[in-house]
């Protein structure tokens, strides 16, 4: 399901460069076609360009900013996040930049490249904090709200070799 406002009339545009065009709106994340689920239903995609027009192509400046929830990687916590992504692409009738995106039928849609934009900065593997202590690996005890009492050190019988050789070198 394409959105209309976010399809710009290029052929105008590339008739007087300089040209400068300005894009505000939230749309939904189904409107792009993003269907992940770490993406909010309902939830609104912040999206805030500027397009301006060059002799050979139009570049397109600005921010894409969505609300994303998860669990934290290391204590499984439920998240909630804020992605803000910087925008700078290129857009180009004859793409001569391998990286530019094309200009079709005199019109450019932003919407691929916004969806690539809020997929890309999505975190795989988000934290709740930097500092997250985790879960203890032998009992699953949330390590951010005290300690446990699991012994500390554990020592892996299989590395024991590499460790005697290592006591063995000079230091």
């Amino acid at each position: 399901m394409a959105n209309n406002a976010l399809k710009i009339n290029a052929f105008e545009m590339l008739r007087r460069p300089g040209t400068v065009r300005s894009i505000r709106i939230a749309v939904d994340p189904a409107t792009l076609d993003v269907e992940d689920s770490r993406i909010f239903p309902g939830s609104e995609v912040e999206i805030d360009l500027d397009c301006e027009s060059l002799s050979d192509g139009i570049v397109v400046r600005g921010r894409v900013a969505a609300s994303f929830h998860g669990e934290c990687r290391r204590c499984l916590e439920p998240i909630v996040g804020r992605i803000d992504a910087d925008v700078n692409e290129l857009y180009q009738v004859s793409v001569t930049d391998p990286d530019a995106f094309p200009i079709e039928g005199d019109q450019i849609d932003l919407v691929p490249m916004v969806r690539e934009t809020i997929l890309l900065d999505l975190p795989d593997a988000p934290l709740c904090t930097l500092e997250c202590a985790g879960l203890c690996a032998t009992c699953g005890k949330d390590l951010n709200e005290g300690q446990c009492s699991c012994p500390r050190e554990t020592v892996d019988p299989r590395w024991s070799v590499l460790d005697a050789l290592r006591d063995r070198l000079p230091e």
